[in-house]
């Protein structure tokens, strides 16, 4: 039987100047039947429409008296033919199952496209040159990113102009307002200029709750952001992220951009996050190529950037707690234990924290980005750790003070051979990571832990003991000969007769 799809090629071929015989062996037809399809109607066209049945119909007697009613009492659609084929199980045992689903949803299908609610209708719109642009988080999951094998769980800030679809991508901790902060002004600086509206959600991080009327108003850190680069907001209804088209299917083409060029790389592993990184603003650019001409036309049209951004971090303070902790934000970080009682300034970045005291930096840590997650340095409490050894066992954050892997199967190993004397030989272990080096100290616990024999921190302490320099061996010189300085001498005084 000769296809739709056949009969177009071979008219394609036909406009082309190809012979009849050689564009019907292309099509895949002969010749008599090219003859017969070179113009006119194509094949499915010719068919008379069925409208009798080939079978009894299943739902006679319960359509009109029992689906039909269901069907009119549900005026939002969202009734479905599995409910109804188990309601129909119920009403007549032994005469309905799951054979007839097809044939029901088929049945739904056609009422409602008759008798239905009306649906939903999308409005296509038009982005003039150098108004809007669009901005969105979207999770990296689905990539399958590992950072030196171990998984990296991260967002992607992304930011489209609704025009030309030139865009900026970076990799994101978390769904932050500084994250965005950092993210928008990278792009606006990277673009070198400013649509008239920037296009969001309504994240928390952008917008808090009007309690009277539940509606969204922009926060005070957005609003001054906006202010700076004379944007206008505008958001998306809450639960309605077609409304924000332009984001949402950028994310698509970027995200399946990137798997295929993970696919073709052969690895999803990357040495660093930095590598990862260098990836995603490599996968940006290429897909930037592809609308320069447009984003020529639409530079044209866009504002001028401030004089400079503005600063990329939120300014706190906080008093060091006699734990050795301060609270940033929500979250715990330590700090120095000789900074315990004294107040802090801190810079809460979209990825890391900054300390300072009385303007002098102290301490860089990474940010930490969920709900009831720490930050504890070992390096800032084994001092005292060390000395009160005991209060190991029951710290609430003992995980914190495990650097690596393995220092958490060195300790595991310390429990099994020592019992509750392994506290006190792991926190002297790692005292001893502290004061000299975190790497030799890990390479000696490696050795001990491929061996299977018990060791204790005596026994670590002399294997990362460093050797004392070899002193060079004495060279001996003979007696120094006077005779030729006196010779300097002589000739130094002929010299200056000479000269007088």
């Amino acid at each position: 039987m000769i296809k739709d799809r056949q009969v177009r090629l071979l008219r394609q071929k036909l406009m082309k100047g190809k012979t009849q015989e050689t564009a019907a062996a292309m099509a895949g037809m002969s010749v008599r039947s090219a003859r017969k399809w070179q113009r006119g109607s194509l094949p499915s066209e010719t068919k008379p429409e069925r409208w009798w049945r080939t079978r009894s119909d299943p739902f006679d007697g319960v359509w009109e008296d029992e689906i039909d009613p269901l069907l009119r009492g549900d005026p939002t659609g969202q009734l479905k033919a599995t409910t109804i084929i188990e309601w129909l199980e119920e009403q007549h045992p032994g005469r309905f199952d799951s054979s007839h689903l097809r044939t029901l949803q088929r049945r739904l299908q056609d009422w409602r496209a008759l008798h239905g609610p009306d649906q939903e209708v999308y409005f296509p719109q038009e982005h003039p040159p150098g108004r809007e642009a669009q901005m969105d988080f979207t999770h990296g999951k689905a990539l399958g990113v590992t950072i030196a094998g171990q998984p990296y769980p991260h967002l992607l800030f992304h930011l489209i102009l609704s025009h030309s679809g030139w865009r900026y991508a970076e990799v994101a901790g978390g769904e932050t307002f500084l994250a965005l902060k950092q993210g928008l002004q990278n792009a606006l600086w990277t673009l070198g200029g400013v649509p008239e509206v920037v296009r969001s959600d309504n994240a928390a991080a952008l917008t808090h709750e009007i309690r009277r009327s539940r509606a969204r108003a922009l926060n005070d850190n957005y609003a001054a952001l906006l202010d700076h680069y004379g944007l206008q907001s505008t958001r998306i209804n809450r639960g309605k992220s077609h409304e924000n088209g332009v984001a949402e299917h950028a994310h698509y083409r970027l995200k399946d951009a990137m798997d295929q060029a993970l696919i073709l790389r052969g690895s999803r592993d990357f040495h660093t996050a930095d590598d990862y990184a260098y990836f995603v603003r490599e996968m940006v650019e290429k897909r930037n190529r592809l609308v320069k001409g447009k984003l020529e036309q639409e530079m044209a049209c866009l504002r001028p950037l401030p004089p400079a951004p503005m600063p990329e971090y939120a300014n706190y303070r906080s008093k060091v707690r006699r734990w050795s902790t301060i609270q940033v934000a929500g979250r715990s970080y330590s700090v120095p234990s000789r900074l315990i009682g004294q107040e802090v300034q801190v810079r809460l970045y979209a990825d890391w924290v900054e300390v300072y005291y009385k303007g002098r930096f102290v301490e860089r840590m990474a940010r930490v980005h969920d709900d009831g997650e720490v930050s504890v340095n070992y390096r800032h409490v084994i001092g005292s750790l060390v000395r009160k050894p005991g209060a190991f066992a029951r710290y609430r954050y003992r995980e914190q003070l495990f650097p690596t892997l393995r220092f958490r199967l060195a300790y595991d190993a310390l429990r099994e051979w020592r019992g509750e004397r392994a506290d006190v030989e792991y926190v002297r272990i790692l005292h001893l990571a502290a004061t000299t080096m975190e790497a030799s100290v890990e390479g000696a616990l490696s050795q001990f832990l491929e061996s299977g024999q018990p060791f204790n921190y005596t026994q670590v302490r002399e294997l990362v003991k460093p050797k004392p320099p070899e002193a060079p061996a004495l060279v001996l010189s003979g007696k120094p000969d006077l005779k030729i300085y006196d010779g300097l001498l002589v000739s130094s005084l002929t010299a200056a007769e000479v000269c007088g």
